[in-house]
C-alpha cells in the first residue's frame, strides 16, 4: 500500500527578502495572471538540512544519519586518515587514487569536479577502504595517452588500479542511510548507477496574493567623521516585499523507507525531523536587515494512501483580496480547495491540521493544538498498518 504524506503551510512574511535572485531582488513568478512572492524548493531544502544539522547539535539524529554536499571530499578522507595515524600528504595521494578507481576526478585546489553529495558513511566507508587497501593503492603503471576526451581518460585511470579495490569502493556508496540523501535525492554523473530518486518533492512556496516590490533607500554615517561635516557616507538600495506564502511537499513513505534500506525506525525519525523542519525552519536571506521571523499560522498534513499528490496552489489561482486577515482568507480557500478535490477524486485520507488563524476547518480534518501534537498524530496514521 503506497503511503504519501503531504504537508501544506500558510506563512505571512513580514517586509523581507529572503531568497535573492542574481540581481539581488526577491524571487517572484507570475501565476494565474499576477505578479507573486517566491521562494524556491531549493532555498526551502536548504533550510530543512541547517534544521537537521541543529538535530545533531540536540542529539536527535547523528552526524551518521546526514550527508555532505562538498568538492572538498578529498580533504575530509585526508582528515580521517590522519586521525587513523597515516601520513597526512601520502594519505592524501592514497585519497586521490581511490577516488580515481570509481572515476571521481580531483582537479585543482584539491576538489572534485562537481558537488558530491555524499552520506557521511559512504565517506568513512571510502576512508576504511583506503586505509584497509593502503599498499594496493598506487598510481596506476600506463599513464594517460594524450588527446583522450576526459571521459575515456578517467575510465583508463580506473582501470589501472586493482579491481578488488574497485569492488569494495562501489560497495560502500549506497546512499549511506543518509537521510537527506534518501529524501532530497542524488546525481553523480560518473556513477550513474549511484543515482538515488528522491523520496520528497517540494514547491517553489507562492504568496496567495499579488505582490509588489517595495524599495529600502538606507545610508550610513562615519562615527569619525568632523561634526561640522554633513551628509551620508554610504548609501543604497535593497529590494524586499511583504507575502503570505503558501508552501507545499510530499513525502513518499514507502520510497522514504526504500531509500533507507528499510530501516523503519530510521525512515519514521527522518519524517518526523523533516515535518518539522519544514514548519520551523525559515530561509536566512537577509535576516540580519529585516529579521522576519514569522512561524507560520496554518499547517494541514494528510496521510494519502493509495491515490495521487495534491498540490493546493491552485486555491490561489485568484489571488486573494482580503479584507480583514490575509492568511485567514488564504486558509479558508485552501480548505475548500482540499473539499472540492477530495469530492471529486475521493481517496482514503487522514487529515489534521494545526490552526491559528480562525479558519472554518469543518469536518474533513482534525484539528490539533500545537506543532507536537500535529507531528504525534501524523505519524501514528503513517505507522498504522
Amino acid at each position: 500500500m503506497k503511503t504519501i504524506v503531504e504537508i501544506h503551510a500558510l506563512q505571512n512574511f513580514a517586509p523581507s527578502n529572503l531568497n535573492r535572485d542574481d540581481t539581488g531582488a526577491p524571487k517572484d513568478a507570475l501565476f494565474g495572471g499576477t505578479r507573486r512572492a517566491r521562494v524556491s524548493s531549493q532555498c526551502s531544502k536548504r533550510a530543512v538540512r541547517q534544521f537537521f544539522a541543529d538535530q545533531v547539535a540536540q542529539g536527535i539524529l547523528t552526524a551518521d544519519d546526514l550527508a555532505k554536499r562538498s568538492k572538498r571530499v578529498l580533504e575530509a578522507l585526508g582528515t580521517q586518515l590522519v586521525s587513523k595515524g597515516r601520513d597526512p600528504a601520502v594519505a592524501k595521494e592514497k585519497a586521490k587514487i581511490a577516488l580515481s578507481a570509481i572515476e571521481l576526478t580531483v582537479k585543482e585546489e584539491d576538489k572534485t569536479e562537481y558537488l558530491l553529495f555524499l552520506g557521511q558513511r559512504e565517506i568513512n566507508g571510502v576512508a576504511e577502504v583506503i586505509h584497509e587497501k593502503w599498499d594496493l593503492l598506487v598510481p596506476s603503471e600506463t599513464p594517460p595517452a594524450e588527446g583522450k576526451k576526459p571521459g575515456k581518460a578517467k575510465k583508463q585511470a580506473a582501470q589501472g588500479i586493482d579491481p578488488e579495490i574497485r569492488k569494495a569502493l562501489n560497495k560502500v556508496f549506497n546512499g549511506g542511510k543518509a537521510l537527506d540523501v534518501a529524501l532530497f535525492g542524488r546525481m553523480l554523473a560518473d556513477m550513474p548507477e549511484k543515482n538515488q530518486n528522491a523520496a520528497c518533492q517540494v514547491a517553489h512556496a507562492l504568496s496567495t496574493h499579488a505582490v509588489e516590490r517595495e524599495f529600502d533607500f538606507y545610508t550610513a554615517v562615519d562615527d569619525l567623521k568632523p561634526e561640522d561635516t554633513a551628509g551620508a557616507d554610504m548609501m543604497g538600495t535593497v529590494e524586499f516585499n511583504s507575502a503570505c506564502f503558501y508552501r507545499y511537499a510530499l513525502v513518499d513513505w514507502n520510497k522514504l523507507g526504500e531509500n533507507l534500506q528499510n530501516d523503519t525506525e530510521l525512515a519514521a525519525k527522518g519524517l518526523r525531523a523533516f515535518l518539522e523542519g519544514f514548519v520551523v525552519a525559515e530561509p536566512t536571506g537577509k535576516q540580519n536587515t529585516f529579521a522576519a521571523h514569522n512561524p507560520p499560522e496554518f499547517v494541514l498534513v494528510t496521510v494519502r494512501r493509495n491515490s495521487a499528490p495534491r498540490n493546493l496552489a491552485n486555491a490561489f489561482e485568484t489571488a486573494i483580496r482580503a479584507r480583514d486577515n490575509l492568511t485567514r482568507s488564504s486558509a479558508n480557500a485552501l480548505l475548500n480547495k482540499a473539499r472540492a478535490l477530495q469530492a471529486a477524486y475521493g481517496g482514503e485520507l487522514a487529515a489534521f491540521v494545526l490552526d491559528l488563524t480562525g479558519a472554518e476547518i469543518g469536518d474533513g480534518s482534525q484539528p490539533v493544538s500545537s506543532l507536537a501534537a500535529l507531528l504525534d498524530a501524523a505519524m501514528t496514521e503513517v505507522q498504522r498498518s
